[in-house]
């Protein structure tokens, strides 16, 4: 009896050890990770061109090619062109349990019309929104993702006529997740095109969230010349869309059912952690050739 005590003992004693093992190389995968990236703050002149960003108190910015790294091979979100960066929470990371961010991107479609921000009834809107969810579905099943169910608005939508800013927020719940996704839409208005930064969120973060919108509004900046008052109906396009539109997301249809993000890390971790060593050679490839382009970047300027 006491032999095969001994051997039970041993047997438990194996198995936890594994496990601490396997949490400590998941430990050192984040840690890598977190240490390969550059954060940038101040004032950073954005890759379209026409505004500047100011990096808000308590954020740091990460530019396009490591905000692409992070939403694709580490929150498992297919590739979006349109990215220009990343505001991430400062010290929070983008692998921690409790991380959040906002992507930043540009569609230049030109100039959006408010005309009809006071008339657009969003309860329709929502119950809209939610049969098109359900009806691509299927198509997001076919290509790999999981379904996705809108379920309400997490703060219903607003537009700031002074600012020609318009923000929103969804309640999404992925598959069987039982933590329920937020997204938090923010669109700034210009003369060719708008700004849309979306923070990434889950549900429980939500006053977090809601906490830092004033300072993320302010935060993108468009140049004199680009603002939506410079609109010039004589040489400039008017976009196909107005506020009504930009909520609903049409403007996304050339993304499709991907025209929502979401953080898979934990899930792509676990097949990652065990080809640990090809990744760490990856990230810190990554970092040199990004300490490369900032040093190129700020010789050309």
């Amino acid at each position: 009896m006491k032999k095969v005590f001994l051997i039970i003992l041993s047997s438990v004693l194996i198995s936890l050890t594994i496990k601490a093992q396997e949490l400590d190389s998941n430990q050192l995968w984040i840690n890598e990770v977190e240490q390969s990236l550059l954060y940038q703050t101040g004032v950073i002149k954005l890759d379209s061109g026409n505004a500047s960003l100011t990096v808000p108190k308590g954020f740091q910015f990460l530019d396009k090619d490591q905000t692409m790294y992070v939403l694709t091979e580490l929150w498992g979100n297919p590739a979006d062109s349109t990215i220009l960066g990343m505001l991430v929470k400062a010290g929070g990371g983008v692998l921690g349990d409790n991380s959040w961010a906002y992507t930043i991107s540009y569609d230049q479609m030109g100039y959006v019309e408010d005309d009809d921000a006071e008339d657009i009834n969003y309860d329709d809107l929502l119950k809209e929104q939610q049969g098109e969810y359900e009806a691509e579905n299927p198509a997001r099943l076919e290509q790999g993702f999981p379904t996705i169910q809108f379920i309400g608005w997490a703060s219903q939508p607003f537009y700031d006529k002074d600012k020609k800013i318009l923000h929103w927020a969804k309640e999404l719940k992925f598959g069987e997740d039982t933590l329920n996704t937020l997204n938090y839409n923010l669109r700034v208005l210009g003369r060719k095109g708008i700004f849309m930064l979306n923070a990434v969120a889950t549900m429980n973060q939500l006053p977090e969230v809601r906490s830092s919108l004033n300072d993320v509004i302010n935060s993108v900046t468009f140049d004199n010349g680009s603002k939506y008052a410079d609109f010039d109906p004589d040489v400039d396009e008017v976009a196909a869309w107005t506020i009504g539109g930009l909520v609903a997301g049409k403007i996304l249809a050339k993304i499709g059912f991907f025209a929502v993000l979401v953080k898979f890390w934990k899930l792509i971790a676990l097949g990652v952690v065990a080809a640990a060593g090809g990744i760490w050679k990856l990230i810190t490839g990554r970092k040199k050739e990004g300490e490369q382009d900032t040093r190129i970047n700020k010789h050309q300027e």
